[in-house]
């Protein structure tokens, strides 16, 4: 059928009175939000029956119903107000992913993509442009919105568990730089248009730009510490602070003259150190974002399509055509092309292409822009939208195909560590005002291996029946504990017990619900008052069967910015040794933390350099001669989580390896975070 009976038959269709029906979309709030609500439900499970992303059936859905479609709901100021919510929170979400730690190791890769996916499209979509008879400017401009793209797919690779991959920390540094190049580029060329380029344009925007860029990754953490230390335990606060600093940034990057969605990415990448990725609070941002907000945004693009205007004019599909065309080459070259130098295999080229290869956001906002100022005619408009329609349906398939694969490849490595540590995890719980700390990271490590929390409050037997109250108390810690498990959407079976002993309870439980690891708290001392609750974990590390994690927090776990693993030189010969290096690489990766090894080597040791199997080429180890204690303790910073190695001989005290290096060094750095890793024999 050639282009022209198309046409003729869309447009008799339309005609229908079908159509005719919806030419006054709907207006009461009620019935337009129920829709939208219909469609985030009905469109993402339908097209995954036919093994397509749902978030192409909710661009599809917004086509269908939107002004350009059947007329539903006409894309008025509600629909763009969420939709914009949806594109910053989409961007935010994907600075939380990003660790700063991966983006400076991988900064390389990210330079290299970020300049490459904007270089290529650049060049091609200039010379293609004015091959079609535009000239120079309007050419530079629809170049740019080659070069620019929005991470659409980016739900699919957080579903996936992709997220911390190199491909992805690449990926993502890319797109802040080629989305910065693309947009100050946008700004030039209008500057340019309108006669305006002058040297204060540029005294003002390169000196602000470097100014707003300090002060969010500088001064947002340590806004975010202090704001946590002081409400953290208000749930409401913390996700309200959150919401807050997105939106603050954003309009601080219109400010400063560039993109709210380069802001929106900043703002998540300087509060990620803040919320580690299995946490509640996290959980609540993705489900608030991934549910309702994103879908929106999705929607509010597919309602910017209008498929009628392809045929109505002979010329808008050549020109339609060479920017699908450009655009899909334009990006496969710099994927592949970096991929290859990366070293990286062809699911990660695939991704990385299917990652950047949408165009909507800064694509739209550049081509409204520039219409505006008459800078391109509708024509232009029209092969925008065509593109973007394309890029939109391809990005989320190419990245859910060749995702899975890599999904696959990662789950094997993950397997062959043999990190199952979260499988089941037992944490004793007294007051959760004092223990939240506790349950957080017994949460992540449950969470981590997709395993099951297990709480569990003992009440002592002294001989007499066990009161009401003490029974009334116990049901509320671990409804407690649950209700925290259940918001991080964990596994969790509370545990409710009556035992002779605390330390015989918690030994049973372990061996009885085959726990694979017990988390304890610690309170750092040791005194003839306060005996008992060291004398208790002496017990249970003796007692246990599975690694114990003894526990110390005198700051919220989420101020983690390092995890610090110091041992000595005999402890590297410990068959426990590569196990401590799997769980301070874990905790490093969920706190999103830098990881830093420590070898102390004793004054009348022998020269030694550690050789391990288990440790990569990659983490950064320091050895140091003298007394442990010392070494540590001058090394240690205040958001440090220190991470000693313990180790336990046949009855004997619970630090017998290290004698009270602990507690030395527990009184020595009051405010640094400690975990005290006991492994069985």
């Amino acid at each position: 059928m050639n282009p022209n009976a198309i046409a003729t038959l869309w447009l008799r269709v339309s005609d229908l009175p079908l159509s005719a029906i919806f030419t006054t979309p709907l207006k009461d709030p009620v019935p337009v939000f129920l829709m939208i609500l219909g469609i985030m439900l009905i469109a993402p499970l339908l097209f995954e029956k036919i093994h397509l992303p749902g978030i192409v059936g909710l661009i599809l859905a917004g086509v269908v119903v939107g002004p350009n479609g059947l007329g539903l709901l006409a894309r008025d100021n509600t629909i763009v107000l969420l939709g914009t919510v949806g594109l910053l929170f989409l961007m935010f979400m994907a600075g939380l992913e990003t660790s700063l730690d991966d983006m400076k190791y991988n900064a390389d890769k990210a330079v290299i993509f970020g300049l490459a996916t904007f270089a290529i499209p650049m060049g091609l979509g200039t010379v293609a442009m004015l091959s079609i008879g535009y000239s120079f400017l309007p050419s530079i401009l629809v170049a740019s919105c080659f070069a620019s793209h929005t991470l659409l797919s980016l739900p699919i690779a957080s579903k996936l568990g992709i997220m911390r991959s190199p491909v992805l920390t690449a990926t993502l540094g890319g797109t802040l730089i080629t989305n910065t190049l693309a947009l100050l580029v946008l700004a030039v060329v209008v500057r340019a248009h309108e006669g305006s380029l002058t040297l204060s344009f540029w005294l003002f925007l390169i000196p602000s730009l470097i100014i707003y860029t300090f002060l969010t990754l500088w001064g947002v953490p340590r806004i975010g510490r202090w704001f946590f230390r002081r409400f953290g335990h208000d749930e409401g606060a913390e996700f309200t602070f959150v919401l807050a600093t997105l939106f603050v940034v954003s309009y601080g990057a219109e400010l400063v003259q560039i993109e709210p969605i380069i802001g929106a990415f900043l703002a998540g990448v300087a509060i990620t150190q803040l919320i580690p990725q299995l946490s509640p609070l996290m959980n609540r941002i993705q489900f608030i974002g991934n549910t309702l907000f994103v879908p929106f945004f999705l929607i509010s693009v597919g309602m910017l399509v209008n498929p009628k205007i392809l045929f109505q004019e002979p010329r808008a599909l050549l020109v339609s055509g060479v920017m699908v065309a450009v655009a899909i080459v334009a990006k496969f070259l710099p994927a592949w092309g970096a991929g290859k130098l990366f070293g990286y295999n062809f699911n990660n080229i695939m991704v990385m292409f299917g990652l950047s290869v949408a165009q909507a956001a800064s694509t739209l906002a550049a081509i409204t822009v520039a219409y505006n100022i008459q800078l391109v005619d509708q024509l232009t408009v029209n092969g925008t939208i065509a593109m973007i329609l394309v890029t939109c349906v391809g990005s989320p398939w190419i990245t859910a195909k060749w995702g899975q694969n890599l999904k696959s490849e990662a789950t094997v490595t993950q397997t062959s560590r043999g990190e199952n540590l979260g499988d089941r995890v037992l944490v004793p719980v007294a007051n959760p005002n004092t223990e939240d700390n506790l349950l957080k990271l017994a949460i992540i490590l449950a969470k981590s291996a997709k395993g099951t929390l297990l709480p569990l409050h003992i009440l002592l037997e002294a001989g007499t029946p066990i009161s009401p109250e003490a029974k009334a108390r116990q049901n509320q810690l671990l409804s407690t504990a649950e209700m925290i498990a259940h918001a991080s959407v964990t596994n969790v079976i509370p545990i409710g017990r009556i035992d002779e002993s605390i330390d015989k309870g918690i030994a049973r439980v372990a061996e009885e619900k085959q726990a694979s690891v017990i988390v304890c708290g610690w309170k750092g001392y040791s005194t003839y008052q306060e005996n008992l609750f060291g004398n208790v974990i002496d017990k249970i590390v003796l007692r246990s069967s599975v690694p114990v994690l003894v526990t110390r927090f005198p700051l919220p776990i989420e101020h983690t910015k390092r995890v610090f693993f110091a041992f000595t030189t005999q402890q590297t010969d410990a068959s426990s040794f590569g196990q401590s290096i799997l769980l301070a690489k874990s905790l490093a990766t969920e706190f999103k933390a830098s990881l830093q090894l420590l070898q102390v080597v004793s004054i009348r040791g022998a020269n030694a350099d550690l050789d391990v199997a288990e440790l990569p080429a990659d983490i950064p180890m320091q050895t140091v001669r003298g007394n442990f204690v010392r070494q540590v303790s001058q090394l240690l910073k205040t958001n440090d989580l220190l991470l000693l190695n313990g180790a336990v001989e046949q009855k004997t005290q619970i630090f017998s390896l290290l004698g009270d290096v602990p507690e030395a060094i527990a009184r020595t750095q009051p405010q640094v975070s400690m975990i005290i890793a006991y492994f069985p024999h």
